[in-house]
């Protein structure tokens, strides 16, 4: 067993994972034949060949794991930079699963660009690949650094809840409830395989729980023969499901309400989720989008459990502008009138970059915004 990294994740200041990709590396994966959106990773047909990728891929990781380290945070991720989204490549990975475009009956519109995410169908058994889900991703980060490499995946709930049961294959799959036992079971060995290389953190991104916060996504889940609220616990059994036995792995949950090209997907107060969000799902941390209005107030953070961490999502990656950092620091006291300052931490609201493409901020932007994160934290916790 690899020897794991130090520290008790997740830190005062942390960040969801991606990263802007550099023009060097969008202009390699174009050149390679793939995609820059939310798409699955489509092999070869280019004019750079897969190999030829992967070492610019490993350039700009490196370079990456520098900055983290530089800025001063203690979580460090490849950025995703191996991927075209946030979640389609990595669900796609799963033996037995295939992203298509949506279907008729779902329909989930970013706002402002139109853009469309797909849905995962299961045709086959569902199985974890030879060489797992995001494992390679992780042990070539792990090898960079001596602080805590963190691995994002996205839920297990992306693989059905949002086309429901007429994505998932009868003939594989008569029985649902075998189905959801398959899916949580590839979660869980990716988790088990992550331990043995010596992981000690993984973020756990659903999406699909602050989207049922939107009474658009509740008429959607119904679409699909499903209660809003019955989709929600279906959310916690398999994030649940896929978290157990983890050991003294840290699992934290990241929740936005969609992030492309700085565009959104939905909006609604955590009121909706509140409790069955804190009660029913089996992970440590939450982070939580905050940086807008769409995310309601502070109030749900009320029925924050006392032994888990919240992680203020209170900086946009969606625009260049922060809000003040007097700003920042007063929405911080706001939230600990409900949850003790000892159990608070800061990050942005949202990746930097979900797709390759990346939202509509420089560098310097990501920079700003990061060294800004750690600052605070350094003043309200003192230490990052």
């Amino acid at each position: 067993m690899a020897k794991p990294k130090k520290l008790n994740p997740p830190f005062r200041a942390d960040h969801v994972g991606s990263f802007l990709r550099p023009e060097r590396l969008k202009d390699a994966r174009s050149r390679a034949g793939f995609e820059l959106d939310s798409t699955p990773r489509k092999e070869g047909g280019g004019a750079l060949s897969v190999d030829e990728l992967r070492k610019v891929e490993d350039e700009c990781i490196r370079e990456l794991v520098a900055f983290e380290e530089e800025i001063g945070l203690q979580s460090i991720t490849d950025g995703e930079y191996r991927r075209g989204s946030w979640a389609y490549d990595v669900a796609s990975r799963i033996e037995g699963v295939e992203m298509r475009p949506q279907a008729e009956s779902y329909d989930a519109t970013f706002a402002n660009t139109g853009f469309r995410p797909p849905l995962a169908h299961t045709d086959a058994k569902l199985k974890r690949p030879e060489g797992g889900l995001v494992l390679k991703e992780f042990e070539f980060v792990n090898a960079l650094t001596d602080r805590t490499p963190k691995v994002t995946m996205p839920s297990p709930s992306i693989v059905y809840v949002r086309g429901g049961r007429e994505t998932v294959s009868t003939e594989a799959y008569p029985d649902i409830e075998a189905f959801y036992e398959d899916l949580c079971a590839v979660y869980r060995a990716e988790i088990a395989g992550l331990a043995a290389a010596g992981c000690r953190y993984v973020q756990i991104d659903n999406t699909d729980a602050a989207l049922i916060c939107d009474p658009k996504f509740q008429q959607l889940a119904r679409n699909k023969g499903m209660e809003p609220e019955e989709q929600l616990r279906l959310q916690a059994r398999l994030v649940s499901g896929a978290t157990r036995d983890r050991g003294d792995v840290t699992v934290s949950m990241h929740m936005c309400r969609g992030n492309s090209a700085g565009a959104w997907l939905a909006e609604g107060s955590y009121d909706f989720i509140a409790d069955v969000l804190f009660n029913e799902f089996d992970v440590d941390a939450y982070f939580m989008e905050y940086d807008s209005p769409r995310a309601g107030d502070f109030q749900p953070l009320r029925l924050a459990p006392k032994d888990k961490v919240i992680v203020l999502g209170l900086v946009t990656t969606k625009t260049p502008e922060n809000d003040p950092r007097d700003v920042i620091l007063k929405r911080i006291d706001e939230a600990s009138k409900f949850v003790p300052l000892e159990n608070l931490a800061l990050s942005p609201q949202c990746g930097f970059a979900s797709a390759a493409r990346g939202n509509p901020v420089s560098f310097d932007d990501q920079r700003r915004k990061m060294e800004m994160i750690v600052g605070i934290a350094d003043e309200v916790w003192g230490s990052a």
